[in-house]
């Protein structure tokens, strides 16, 4: 009996662990298409800064590619760099 709970109490925490990996992969966002709030949830992306996003594509067009964002006012490389396994453009 002992060792029956013991090996379902090693199942429930590996499938816990497993499951919490998988939660915490944030989606890639695509530039070329998120509104103003999904751009915020990019890191270092505020509010102000995604609406200078859409603003800066409303006027020039889409992004050809995710280092092209620097080009928009307030946004520098390195903010590009952090983001660069949640960017996508499309």
């Amino acid at each position: 009996m002992k060792r029956t709970s013991i090996f379902a109490t090693l199942v429930l925490l590996f499938s816990l662990a497993t499951g919490f990996a998988y939660a915490n992969e944030p989606s890639a966002i695509n530039i070329n298409t998120a509104d103003v709030a999904t751009l915020a949830d990019l890191n270092g992306i505020g509010e102000s800064k995604a609406e200078a996003i859409v603003a800066y594509r409303e006027t020039n067009g889409p992004f050809a590619s995710a280092e092209d964002l620097a080009n928009v006012k307030g946004i520098g490389a390195r903010t590009v760099e952090k983001n660069a396994d949640r960017i996508a453009v499309e």
